[in-house]
C-alpha cells in the first residue's frame, strides 16, 4: 500500500507520504513530529470531533449546536449519533455547558457550542 495523507494539525498542510510493507509503515514528508503522529493515527484508528445539534425545550431557538470535547473513534460515530438523536436540553443553555458527561463510554463530554436563551412563552 502506498499513498499520501494531508496533515490537518496546523495550517501548513504537509503532504505526508505513507508506505506499508507488511506490518511496518514508512512515513515521510511531514515537517514536524505531529505530522507523523497524525498520519500514524489516521492509518491505525482515525478520530474526529463530532459536531451536531440537539433539540432545546423552552428556548429562543429550536436547536443548540454541540460537539465532543475531544476526537472520538471515527468507527463509532453512527453509534454515538444514535444516542445523541434521543437527547434534548431545557433552556437556558450557555456556551460550554456539558450536555452529557460521557457520550462515548470513554469519558468524552458532549458540550454546547452556542447559547440559547429562554423563550417568553409559558
Amino acid at each position: 500500500m502506498e499513498g499520501h495523507i494531508t496533515c490537518v494539525i496546523c495550517p501548513v498542510g504537509c503532504k505526508v507520504f505513507v508506505r506499508k510493507d507488511g506490518v511496518h509503515f514508512t512515513i515521510e514528508g511531514n515537517r514536524c513530529p505531529r505530522g507523523e503522529e497524525y498520519a500514524r493515527n489516521e492509518l491505525m484508528m482515525p478520530k474526529r470531533v463530532l459536531t451536531t445539534s440537539i433539540g432545546v425545550s423552552n428556548g429562543t431557538l429550536p436547536l443548540v449546536s454541540v460537539k465532543t470535547a475531544r476526537p472520538i473513534d471515527r468507527a463509532r460515530i453512527k453509534e454515538i449519533m444514535k444516542k445523541i438523536r434521543s437527547l434534548s436540553i431545557v433552556a437556558p443553555v450557555a456556551v460550554g455547558d456539558t450536555v452529557v458527561e460521557d457520550i462515548d463510554g470513554e469519558g468524552t463530554p458532549l458540550l454546547a457550542t452556542r447559547a440559547v436563551g429562554c423563550s417568553n412563552e409559558k
